[in-house]
């Protein structure tokens, strides 16, 4: 499982809802997760003192790789996906923020 914790951009709220509401149940999405192994994605806003954010959960046999893959895709969903990322977070998935990914500490 994959879990993501990225803040929304100042001023992007509204947009970032707007792609949301796109995405959910969408076929382009569909098929990103089969395309990548994942039987489970989902994106929770979290209303932060220091703003908003998103927390992204991906589950399946393919979750362990799925940020380095969608990297690597030159997929035009996938290519448009990234960028939307890019707009909205801030987040370049081409150059990974430093540091590990979050560590389950409780759970089981």
């Amino acid at each position: 499982m994959g879990v993501i914790l990225v803040p929304i951009l100042d001023g992007k709220l509204d947009a970032w809802k707007q792609w949301a509401t796109e995405l959910n149940g969408s076929n382009d999405l569909k098929d990103l997760n089969s395309r990548y192994g994942l039987t489970k994605h989902e994106a929770w806003l979290a209303h932060t003192p220091s703003g908003a954010a998103v927390i992204a959960i991906h589950e399946g046999p393919g979750s362990d790789v799925f940020m380095q893959k969608l990297a690597e895709s030159g997929n035009e969903f996938d290519n448009r996906f990234k960028a939307k990322l890019l707009e909205l977070h801030g987040m370049d998935i081409n150059q990974p923020p430093p540091g590990p990914m979050p560590e389950r500490m409780i759970g089981g």
